[in-house]
């Protein structure tokens, strides 16, 4: 089992930031990355960012490339989600999840975090 909780969100205003935080615990060991993901009002829940527990390779969504950036601090069991130039468009819910291993589907799956920015 491994347990996620989020946090780190709230209101911004257009062209601003926010780091999100993803505190991961129970057994890590056995999942190969964590990703986070965003879920705006009516709209599917969609795949934003990914890295991996060991050796820090990350892959993110066309749509937030070069604007996100996910990072991890393994000392602390977090993964971190940078995100600048915000619009009301990533107005959303952000979930993080761990897969079971590399291959396997996204698994775990923490609360979420709801981030909301403002014109």
């Amino acid at each position: 089992q491994v347990q996620l909780i989020e946090s780190g969100g709230g209101v911004a205003r257009t062209g601003g930031s926010l780091r999100l935080s993803c505190a991961a615990s129970g057994q890590t060991s056995d999942s190969y990355g964590i990703g986070w993901f965003r879920q705006a009002p009516g709209q599917e829940r969609k795949f934003l960012a990914g890295i991996a527990l060991r050796g820090g390779r990350t892959w993110y969504s066309n749509a937030v490339k070069g604007r996100f950036t996910i990072s991890r601090d393994n000392a602390k069991n977090t993964i971190y989600l940078e995100m600048k130039d915000l619009t009301p468009q990533d107005t959303a819910v952000y979930s993080c999840s761990a897969d079971q291993g590399q291959s396997s589907g996204w698994y775990y799956w923490g609360q979420g975090t709801e981030v909301t920015v403002s014109s």
